[in-house]
This record gives structure tokens, C-alpha cells and sequence, in this order.
């Protein structure tokens, strides 16, 4: 796939940190419009959150008022527990109708800032109706015996408790509504605690209001870890959200560059004919000109512009059949003809049609190949192909005199392989990626080699994986490169073992079996010497 311009790059960014600073723009005015600090989404979370836990207990809650009305009745006039029991039903309905509203409300359609104030004021009539289960039987108790005094207030204290704890759990994450719900009961408790003028209860009133705000330093921990999970999830889905866009800008990008391969490649393909037909009579009219088939040629010059005209024309299709080759590989259309053959050959017949150009550079090539190799499975012309492609860049690559191997073997897996070495200037280690991709050149072979299209490595490579291969290059600053190039097991194709011993097949077997003896007479003429006897 094509790299994104730098250019665009850059306008990306610009667009992005514009979008990011008027994101922070739009949330802090929607903060300023809702009266919070914290964002608008986290309000209506928060709200939805204690809207969810109270319908969650819509059953239970009236239940607990009721145990606790039975046991003020203790105490106090059955017709005072009555009533504090119907209020603090109504307040706890009228709570539960509205959060039950504001659910059923779409986010878009709900204004956060006069739900939030409204969940307080019910919330404040919610804890002013708990706050009168303080004040239930408040005459009768003071006159009361002492252990009914006692008992009563260790109720009420316990409840204080537990009412505490509840709204804690409900109301944690929302400070208005939480003070709302539990700072009228707390103040009625220590104000009923207070009016016994007792030591002991003085210090269960001090006791209530420490507890009081242990549970407030208690549901600030809460609404904290509620809002740091709240962040975390918007920062997650920000990230889900931005990935998905990157993704769908590197599929777009994806499927041009996949059209405009597309497109090169069926303009090369196009351009094939095109290009071959006057290449190749230049070549032609080139070739008679040199050899001066219809006359010589009186000035020098001419001979020699002709040569390279003919040099020239030949390595230009080289290069177009080069990349037409590999234009092919890239889109799928190389088809492969396999056929049994031995990688032995193969670099036998590319070193006869190599052999006069080792021979002008005073380069000796070796043939290396292990004994009793089986044939493999493979397409003959692209790996001829291959083995040309690496001997080319040997030649080109080793200085005079030096010397190229051409090896083929076994691999420890059961596949074969078929390398080429060479004692040439190598290349950085750095660069041997580059070299393997098309057009791809390292600078030492620049300054020294032969001139190239930088194509012959990456044919090899792509020629190879059609056959379910792969390319293995090592090299090292002047020692040489050693380029192999492995074809897998199912490749290697095994002979087979006679299913009959040899000499014991089967219509030997039956064309051996005994014949009917002799009549006596017969055996008698044929011991005389009567070959008549035979028939």
C-alpha cells in the first residue's frame, strides 16, 4: 500500500487537534449550562445510576419502613408510627414515580440541571419524613421507665445507622441529594439525644454525628471511584471510536491503493503489446545493421552507434519483461505450470547460458549438488527464472576473478534447496531489506555493480512463495552474499517402492506354476536323445 503524503498528513493533524479544541469548547459551555464541574454525559450518568438504585429497591425500602414503624409502636401511639410510616411511603412513591420519568425520557430530551434539582427537593422531603421516626413518641418516651428510655434511643440510633448506610450506597455519587436525604434525620437523632440532658447519650449524639461524617468522607471515595470509571470507559470508547475511524481512513486508503495497483497493472499490461512490437524492430533493424546484411557500412561510427542501439534496446526489454513479470506476480495472474523436474538441471542449463558472460569477467562458477536427490514439483521456466535472476546478480555483484557457487540440496524438513554464492563486496545488513523489495538497490552495489532496475530479488522472492517457499538471504561486507531459495517437503516428490519383490511378482508367480508329469514312454525317448519327444 502507498504511504499518505506528508501533506496530508500534516492537514490531518490540523483538522484534529481543531476538532479536539472545539470538543473542549462545546463540553465546557455544556458544563457552565448545567451548573457541575464535571461533564454533562457524567451528570446524567450519575442521575441515572441513583435513579436505577432506587426503582432496585421499590419493594424492600417499604418493607424496612414498615419493621420499623412495628417497632417504635413499643414506645409510641400505634396512630404516630401510622402516620410516619404513610409519610415516608408518599415521599419514597413520589421519588420512585420520578425516577421512573426520567428513565423513560430520552437523554437528548432531558435538561440535567432541573432533574438534578428536583431528585433534591424529593430527596429532601424523602429524609424529612425518615426524620420524623425521631420524633415519633418523643412525649411518651421521657416519661417513660428508664430501660424503655434506653432502648428506644439505641433503636432510634441503630436506625440512624442504617438509614446512613443506605443512602450512602444510593445517593454517593450525587452530594446534594445525598446531604438532602440524610442530614434531617442525623440533626433529629442528636436534637432527641440532646433533650435527655444525660452524659451517656451526649455521647451517643457525638457518636451519630461522627458517623455522620465518616459516611460522608465515605461516599466522597465513592463518587470518586464512580467518576474515575466513568472517565476511564469515555476515554475507552473515545479510543474505540478514533480507532474505528483510523480504520476506516486505512481502508479507504487500502482500496485506493489496491485500485491504483489495479490500475498499473492493467495499463502495463495494456502497454505490453504496445511496447514489445517497435522494441523489437528496432532490434531487428539493429541487428542487420550490425551485421551488415544489405551492405557495410563505410563510416565506423555508425557501427558502433548501431551496437549500442542493439545493447540499449536489448537491456530496455529486459526491463519491461521484467516488470510485466512481476506486474503479473503482484496481481495474480502468473500462473504456474508445474511439472516434475531436478533443480540439478536447472543450474546446469543457466550456467551453459551464463557461462561465455563468467568467462569475459574471469569469474569461475561451481556446480555443488548432493548425489541421489528425487525430482520436485515445480514450474521449469520460473525456476530457471530464479536461478538466473541470483546468477545475474552474482556476475554483476563479484569483481574479476573471483568466484560464484551454484549449490542444490536438502533440506533437514525433506525439502530441497538451491542457493548461489558469491565472494562479491555483499551488503550492509541494514540494507538487505530494501534490496528484496522492487526497484530496491543497496548503495555499495551502486557504486560497483552493473547497471539494474533493482527487480531481480523481488521476482525471485514472489516466484518462490507461489511455490509455498521461501527466499533466505545472508551477507557480509566483503565476503560475499549467498542467496538460497528453499522449496517445502510437499514438493519433493518420493519414488515409490516395489509393491512385489523383485522376481516374485505375481505373473512370474503363475507362469511358473508346475507342469503335468510325463507318461513313462515319453521320458524313456526323451533320455535316448528323441527331441521329437518334446512336443
Amino acid at each position: 500500500m502507498s504511504a499518505i503524503p506528508e501533506d496530508v498528513v500534516r492537514r490531518r493533524s490540523r483538522h484534529d487537534a481543531r476538532a479536539r479544541a472545539y470538543r473542549d469548547l462545546s463540553e465546557r459551555r455544556a458544563r457552565l449550562a448545567a451548573g457541575t464541574s464535571i461533564k454533562p454525559e457524567f451528570e446524567y450518568e450519575l442521575l441515572t445510576m441513583f435513579a436505577r438504585n432506587e426503582l432496585g429497591a421499590a419493594v424492600t425500602m417499604p418493607v424496612l419502613y414498615s419493621l420499623f414503624a412495628l417497632a417504635c409502636m413499643f414506645w409510641a401511639p400505634t396512630v404516630d408510627a401510622i402516620v410516619w410510616l404513610v409519610t415516608v411511603i408518599v415521599a419514597k412513591v413520589l421519588l420512585l414515580d420520578q425516577a421512573r420519568r426520567f428513565l423513560h425520557q430520552p437523554q437528548a430530551q432531558l435538561n440535567i440541571r432541573m432533574w438534578r434539582r428536583r431528585f433534591v427537593l424529593l430527596e429532601l422531603f424523602n429524609g424529612l419524613a425518615l426524620a420524623g421516626f425521631a420524633l415519633v413518641g418523643v412525649r411518651e418516651t421521657l416519661g417513660a421507665p428508664t430501660d424503655m428510655v434506653f432502648s428506644s434511643h439505641v433503636f432510634i440510633f441503630a436506625t440512624l445507622i442504617v438509614v446512613l448506610a443506605i443512602r450512602t450506597m444510593f445517593a454517593a455519587t450525587l452530594p446534594a441529594i445525598f446531604y438532602a436525604g440524610t442530614v434531617p434525620m442525623t440533626l433529629a437523632v442528636v436534637g432527641r439525644l440532646l433533650m435527655l440532658d444525660n452524659s451517656f447519650y451526649l455521647a451517643l449524639a457525638t457518636m451519630a454525628v461522627g458517623i455522620h461524617l465518616y459516611f460522608t468522607f465515605l461516599a466522597r471515595g465513592l463518587r470518586s471511584t464512580v467518576l474515575s470509571m466513568l472517565e476511564y470507559r469515555a476515554e475507552k470508547d473515545a479510543l474505540i471510536a478514533e480507532l474505528e475511524e483510523q480504520k476506516s481512513v486505512s481502508d479507504e486508503a487500502r482500496r485506493r491503493a489496491e485500485a491504483a495497483n489495479s490500475a498499473k497493472s492493467r495499463f502495463l499490461a495494456t502497454m505490453s503489446h504496445e511496447l514489445r512490437t517497435p522494441l523489437n524492430a528496432i532490434l531487428g533493424f539493429s541487428e542487420v545493421m550490425k551485421e551488415e546484411m544489405f551492405g557495410p557500412l563505410n563510416n565506423p561510427k555508425y557501427r558502433e552507434y548501431t551496437e549500442n542501439i542493439l545493447e540499449s534496446g536489448k537491456h530496455l526489454l529486459h526491463l519491461i519483461n521484467e516488470i510485466l513479470d512481476l506486474t503479473r506476480i503482484e496481481s495474480g495472474r502468473y500462473e504456474l505450470h508445474e511439472e516434475p523436474l531436478r533443480l540439478a538441471d536447472v543450474i546446469d542449463e543457466c550456467h551453459r547460458l551464463l557461462k561465455l558472460r563468467a568467462e569475459g569477467k574471469g569469474i569461475e562458477v561451481v556446480e555443488e549438488t548432493e548425489a541421489d536427490l528425487p525430482i520436485v514439483w515445480a514450474d521449469q521456466r520460473a525456476m530457471r527464472q530464479i536461478c538466473l535472476n541470483l546468477m545475474s546478480n552474482a556476475l554483476k555483484f563479484t569483481p574479476k576473478g573471483g568466484r560464484i557457487t551454484l549449490s542444490v540440496g536438502k533440506m533437514p524438513d525433506g525439502g530441497q534447496f538451491l542457493a548461489v554464492r558469491d565472494n562479491g563486496p555483499g551488503i550492509p545488513e541494514e540494507e538487505i531489506p530494501k534490496v528484496l523489495q522492487a526497484f530496491g538497490q543497496g548503495t555499495l552495489a551502486q557504486q560497483t555493480a552493473e547497471g539494474g532496475a533493482g527487480l531481480g530479488l523481488a521476482i525471485v522472492q514472489n516466484l518462490i512463495e507461489l511455490h509455498g517457499g521461501n527466499l533466505d538471504l545472508q551477507s557480509e561486507l566483503r565476503k560475499g552474499t549467498a542467496a538460497k531459495v528453499i522449496l517445502p517437503a510437499y514438493r519433493v516428490l518420493q519414488s515409490m517402492g516395489p509393491l512385489q519383490p523383485l522376481g516374485h511378482e505375481t505373473h512370474r508367480l503363475k507362469g511358473m506354476a508346475p507342469r503335468p508329469p510325463r507318461p513313462a514312454r515319453v521320458r524313456a525317448r526323451i533320455e535316448n536323445g528323441d527331441t521329437a519327444a518334446f512336443g
